[in-house]
């Protein structure tokens, strides 16, 4: 009788051997991980892993170049690392995050991937002495976190930033004409346009772009070159700039070389500004989701000034109701970039002499935030904002009806004096025009009609400069 084919295989690393599954790409060091380290069942996120074949790509080239490599070893070796990075064998890369605070297990499984998808094509290539050639998880992981944070602000957060930004600034537009009560401490205050309000939410949009492209060029410095502890021990002359070269002409980025490489290596500092930068644009969103909720809130008991988009129904025992659901996701996006930062603030803290042990779990709590970010701003800016309705005759209403109107009174006939008015107004349950009439400010001379008109203008209350 036929004995069916084994189901692992026998390999060998430094430690001894180990059992690997017989049709897996990696190797042994990478299958000791996965035994090592079955935590959150979540692997290290896919751009971190195209980013070292990325790397490694650049790397043969460069120490083939150097003599270090054949050129049909680095020929081989670069195709097999941009297959990686174009997503090919994702299911190759299953290490848990939570794992060795370098990364080594990642970057060891990618350089075994790497080596055994070159004996696949006849190159015989090990997976340290020939894939990670001139390097060191040290370097190469944490390069390969700024490369992957770093495309993924200009290829998605600034785009999808942009397109809120736009779209919240149209609406600024259209709605220029619109006076609505302002409201300090949830309480009535002196007008503003529903314009101005959109106006400031898209200027929101605009710095949070501006905060991500002034952290880029740090986060786009690389430590390569600085192999175990930032002296650059076993790496030639002039590789460093060479891969960094290379990776400009894969990416279209500019990579840049650190001040100093002790530092580079040492600590994630440029990571935790840029989560800091996160933390800040979630801040400024939540405010202008929370606006949006409270603006249509109603439609009968709320403010109701404005009609957001009815995207889905919103009980599953009310009919009829709809609720914010897109600010309110926005909302819980807030939280999590807000938690991921104190997740990563914590992270980056934990460098200890010449390594930071925490950048997995750095890495996938800022890639995420990236990612959470420029999913919501961008249903912001296409499902929701487009769709936003205002009823100017209520928002008019709202602010005529506000005792805060009483303040363009106080040049006229002080301070103390409006004050009664606006409390008269709030007593009786009458404007403030008609408080001012009924308390005899006019018959008193103190004000003429003409004056009390041009006052509680509430077009004229809202423009500036004056």
């Amino acid at each position: 009788m036929t004995q069916p084919p084994p189901q692992t295989r026998r390999e060998h690393d430094s430690l001894g051997a180990v059992s690997v599954p017989r049709h897996a790409l990696w190797g042994p060091q990478t299958q000791r991980a996965i035994e090592n380290f079955p935590v959150s069942g979540i692997p290290v996120d896919a751009r971190v892993i195209s980013a070292l074949a990325l790397i490694k790509a650049a790397a043969a080239r460069v120490n083939a170049a150097h003599g270090l490599l054949t050129g049909e070893q680095a020929a081989a070796i670069a195709d097999a690392a941009r297959e990686i990075a174009d997503g090919e064998h994702a299911d190759a890369f299953p290490v848990d995050v939570f794992q060795t605070g370098s990364g080594t297990s990642t970057n060891m499984n990618v350089n075994e991937v790497i080596a055994r998808l070159c004996d696949r094509a006849g190159v015989s290539v090990h997976p340290n002495d020939h894939v990670n050639a001139s390097q060191s998880s040290n370097d190469v992981f944490p390069s390969a976190m700024h490369i992957a944070a770093a495309l993924a602000v200009h290829h998605d957060l600034i785009p999808a930033l942009g397109d809120l930004e736009a779209a919240l600034h149209a609406k600024s537009v259209q709605f220029a004409g619109y006076v609505k009560a302002g409201r300090t401490h949830l309480m009535d205050a002196t007008p503003i346009t529903l314009g101005q309000e959109f106006g400031g939410y898209a200027a929101t949009a605009a710095l949070a772009n501006e905060r991500l492209r002034s952290v880029l060029p740090r986060v786009q410095q690389l430590p390569l070159g600085g192999t175990a502890v930032g002296t650059g021990l076993n790496a030639p002359a002039g590789y460093a700039a060479a891969v960094r070269s290379e990776l400009s002409r894969f990416t279209a980025l500019t990579w840049s070389a650190p001040r100093d490489h002790i530092e580079a290596q040492s600590t994630r500092d440029s990571l935790v500004e840029l989560s800091g930068g996160l933390r800040t644009i979630a801040v400024g969103l939540s405010k202008i989701c929370n606006d949006l909720r409270w603006m249509s809130s109603g439609p009968a008991t709320g403010l109701a000034e404005i009609r957001l988009p009815s995207l889905q129904p919103g009980s599953s025992i009310m009919p009829g109701k709809v609720n914010p659901v897109l600010p309110e996701a926005g909302l819980q996006v807030c939280a999590q970039v807000i938690g991921n930062d104190a997740v990563i603030a914590w992270a980056g803290a934990a460098g200890n002499f010449e390594l930071n042990v925490m950048m997995p779990v750095l890495a996938r709590n800022l890639l995420e935030s990236i990612q959470l970010l420029a999913a919501i701003s961008a249903l912001l800016a296409r499902r929701c904002i487009p769709g936003i309705s205002a009823d100017p005759d209520r928002l008019r209403h709202l602010a005529g009806s506000s005792p805060a109107i009483v303040t363009a009174l106080n040049g006229l006939i002080g301070y103390d004096a409006a004050a009664r008015i606006a409390k008269h107004a709030l007593e009786h349950g009458i404007t403030i025009r008609e408080a001012t009439l009924a308390l005899g400010y006019l018959d008193s001379g103190q004000l003429s009609e003409e004056q009390l008109d041009a006052a509680l203008d509430l077009r004229e209350m809202t423009q500036w400069p004056r």
